[in-house]
C-alpha cells in the first residue's frame, strides 16, 4: 500500500483535437508520474459543446476514472435520457435537485483509497444556480467522515469567486481546481498546508486557438458583433494542460501540486 496516492486532474477537453490529445499521452503520462486516479472535465469533448455517449465511453476505456463537467453538459440533448448509463459522469451538485445526473462520485482505489469527487459550478457571469457556497460547505462536513480525500472541481468564470471557494475550503478537502476558463493559471499552491489549488487547469485540445475554437470566427465576432459558428480548431499542434495533486494517505492532505503541460503535434 502506497503511503501517496497520486492524482491527475485533466483541463476541459474540447472536441476531438482534445480527445486525440488524450488517445496519444493519457497512458504515457500516468505511468511517467505513477497516476493512480484519474479526472477531468469532459463537457466540451463532442464537437466543442456538450458529451455524447460514444465520447463517454472512448474517454472512460482509455482510463479517465471520473468525468466532470459545467454548464455545457446538458448541450446535447440525448444525454438527458442517458445520465444512469454513464456512472463515471458527474454534474455539478448545485444545479436544480431533479436535474439529470449526479453532482459527487465515490470512487476507490485498488488498494482501498476512497476519494469523493464534488463537481460544482460558479454564478458570477454564469447561469442560475443554487449557491455553491452554502452547498459545498454543508455537503463537505457530511461526506469528510466516510472518505479519505476530497477533490472538488470548480467550474466558474470569475477568478475571484474560484479563490473565494479554495479558502472556504482550505484545510478541508485534499484538492480544489477551476474549470471552464480554458486558460490554464500558474498559481497552484498548498493551502492551510493541506489543500491543493489552482485557479483554473486549462484545456486539453488544439493549440493554436482561442479557448479550443477555430480563431478566425471568434475575432470577426469581436469586430462585427454578429452570431457566428465556434468549431474546434484543426491546428496541427495539439496541448494538454492538467496537474498531478499528491495525497497523503493517512491524513488526506495534499503534499504538492505541480502543473503537467505538454504539447503534440
Amino acid at each position: 500500500m502506497k503511503p501517496i496516492v497520486s492524482v491527475l486532474c485533466i483541463g476541459d477537453i474540447v472536441g476531438k483535437p482534445g480527445r486525440h490529445v488524450i488517445q496519444r499521452l493519457l497512458s504515457e503520462l500516468k505511468t511517467e508520474h505513477e497516476i493512480d486516479i484519474t479526472i477531468a472535465n469532459i463537457e466540451n469533448a463532442a464537437g466543442g459543446f456538450g458529451v455524447t455517449m460514444p465520447v463517454y465511453t472512448e474517454l472512460v476505456s482509455q482510463g479517465i476514472d471520473i468525468c466532470t463537467s459545467g454548464n455545457h453538459i446538458y448541450d446535447k440533448r440525448d444525454i438527458l435520457n442517458q445520465f444512469d448509463q454513464m456512472p463515471r459522469l458527474i454534474r455539478p451538485i448545485n444545479f436544480p435537485e431533479d436535474s439529470p445526473g449526479k453532482g459527487i462520485f465515490y470512487h476507490t482505489t485498488s488498494d482501498g483509497f476512497r476519494l469523493a469527487v464534488i463537481n460544482a459550478i460558479g454564478r458570477v457571469f454564469m447561469g442560475l444556480s443554487d449557491c455553491p457556497f452554502r452547498k459545498l460547505d454543508r455537503l463537505v462536513d457530511e461526506i469528510r467522515p466516510n472518505v479519505d480525500g476530497i477533490i472538488v472541481d470548480f467550474h466558474a468564470e470569475a477568478t475571484s469567486e474560484k479563490q473565494a471557494i479554495g479558502w472556504m475550503l482550505a484545510g478541508r478537502v485534499s484538492g480544489v481546481f477551476g474549470t471552464h476558463t480554458h486558460v490554464m493559471t500558474a498559481d497552484e499552491s498548498i493551502l492551510e498546508g493541506a489543500t491543493a489549488y489552482i485557479t483554473d487547469l486549462g484545456m486539453t485540445g488544439a493549440k493554436r486557438a482561442i479557448l479550443g475554437m477555430e480563431t478566425d470566427p471568434i475575432v470577426k465576432k469581436f469586430f462585427d458583433q454578429l452570431p457566428v459558428s465556434f468549431n474546434p480548431s484543426k491546428s496541427v499542434e495539439k496541448m494538454i494542460n492538467s496537474v498531478k495533486i499528491r495525497i497523503d494517505r493517512e491524513t488526506g492532505n495534499a503534499i504538492d501540486i505541480t502543473r503537467i503541460q505538454k504539447v503534440i503535434t
